[in-house]
């Protein structure tokens, strides 16, 4: 494996690791000026990462390891996924690893850390939205499975980064029912596996609505730093990981040092753009009510296994 390679799994985790806040904070930015507001800048993510870090970190009375060390392994976990996936190239040393269960266990072994955290504090919120998010769960993993599922078998093979070469090569199967029907699926998905609207509000702190927010009420300093900047890492993952999946033009299929950089620059506009049209849609959107996102999530999963029958079918059967 050549030097490129590495430098590739290097730049994924490097660009998704720095640019995650200033997606966040874009997206912020972007609605801010949709609804008539300055925003605070495209930087004050960092700032408050920066500013969290600089406190003390607390951990209440009768919390045990989960408590503990959730935070880095929702950290830990999401890089390693970020390694794994192809953002920038399919051709690296960890292409042969990253098969999409591995990667969709790596996040669902982030939400199953914060979930037993919130258990750990004993506290009613914290409970709850364990409760919430584990119910979520249950129905967000097994649609992102079956949709990316529903690529794979053109490609005969679950290994992101072929079925991400095979779309490069055959961008018919994208415009096909199976890749449209597939593409709206993850896209649910992803806004319910973020906490994005219209399943869960990222901006309230209303402890009766929100999910992902109740379960981290009770960390501090630099543990939140790590939480915050694990949602943030998580929501470009799977952004990125949508892009690469729909969008795969311009990944780099080959150790060279110009497709790097040119597959470099696409997945910061792809992403970016993605970012701008979630916070868009959020301003005109609304939270819907907590008894439906089991039913929203429930359609989407439908979808998902409708792309894998009409995939199943339009490859002959094969």
């Amino acid at each position: 494996m050549s030097t490129v390679g590495y430098a590739a799994v290097a730049g994924q985790i490097v660009v998704v690791g720095a640019g995650a806040p200033l997606l966040t904070g874009w997206m912020r930015q972007v609605r801010s000026r949709l609804e008539g507001r300055a925003g605070a800048g495209v930087l004050q993510p960092w700032r408050d990462i920066r500013k969290l870090l600089g406190k003390e970190a607390i951990t209440p009375a009768g919390t045990g390891p989960a408590f503990r060390i959730a935070p880095a392994l929702l950290v830990a976990t999401t890089v390693v996924a970020t390694a794994l996936v192809p953002l920038l190239s399919t051709d690296t040393p960890v292409s042969g690893h990253a098969d999409l269960i591995v990667v969709v266990a790596l996040i669902a072994l982030g939400t199953l850390a914060l979930a037993l955290a919130g258990l750990d504090t004993g506290t009613a919120f914290g409970g709850m939205s364990a409760s919430r998010e584990m119910t979520v769960a249950a129905l967000v993993e097994p649609t992102i499975l079956l949709a990316v599922f529903a690529l794979s078998i053109p490609a005969g093979t679950t290994n992101l980064p072929a079925i991400v070469t095979g779309a490069v090569e055959e961008p018919a199967r994208l415009a096909s029912p199976a890749g449209l029907l597939a593409t709206a699926a993850l896209a649910v998905a992803v806004l319910a596996e973020t906490g994005r609207i219209p399943v869960d509000n990222p901006s309230t702190h209303l402890e009766l609505t929100m999910i992902h927010e109740a379960m981290v009420l009770e960390y501090a300093g630099g543990d939140l730093a790590l939480v915050e900047l694990g949602a943030q890492l998580r929501l470009t993952l799977l952004l990125g990981l949508l892009s690469s999946l729909f969008a795969p033009w311009g990944i780099a299929t080959s150790a060279s040092w110009t497709t790097l950089a040119l597959a470099l620059v696409l997945f910061a506009a792809k992403v970016a753009l993605l970012g701008a049209v979630l916070a868009a849609a959020e301003v005109f959107w609304a939270k819907v009510r907590l008894f439906r996102v089991p039913e929203l999530l429930a359609g989407s999963f439908l979808l998902a296994l409708l792309a894998v029958t009409s995939s199943y079918f339009l490859s002959g059967g094969s």
